[in-house]
């Protein structure tokens, strides 16, 4: 039986997909550092806003290690296969942009207008955030 391969890290290395999940990361690192701000968590119990202003503190760290991670490896393909591990990471992260982008467009709350920057820029994001998504869940059959 043969191994299945992570189809992920080509993307990753090969067809540039590590600039989105870069990008994603920094958009999640700065919307878990203005949480505060959100207006979701506004209207929300104050209670219930102190366990996810702990959860980004905790969260936040962990966004500079994979960044790292991506950064050292992104040379190397057999280094890139071993972020296989952060799928799940990788997928909060663009799934995170993605929504903010969404947000920014459709309500143009200034909170997410002002975390997603330059929306026209923003806007073409949201298909290779789509890409993104599809190729770092293949693997080989």
């Amino acid at each position: 039986m043969t191994e299945k391969v992570w189809m992920g890290a080509i993307f990753l290395k090969d067809e540039g997909g590590y600039e989105i999940i870069l990008k994603s990361l920094e958009h999640y690192r700065k919307r878990l550092r203005t949480i505060a701000k959100s207006p979701e968590l506004k209207d929300s119990a104050a209670m219930f806003a102190s366990v996810l202003n702990q959860q980004a503190v905790k969260t936040v760290p962990k966004i500079d290690e994979v960044v790292q991670k991506i950064k050292n490896s992104i040379d190397n393909i057999q280094s890139v296969k071993n972020l296989s591990e952060e799928i799940p990471f990788f997928e909060k992260a663009l799934m995170c942009y993605e929504s903010d982008i969404e947000k920014a467009q459709n309500t143009g709350h200034e909170y997410f207008l002002e975390l997603v920057g330059d929306l026209s820029i923003a806007k073409n994001d949201v298909g290779t955030i789509k890409n993104a998504l599809k190729k770092i869940k293949e693997y080989s059959d």
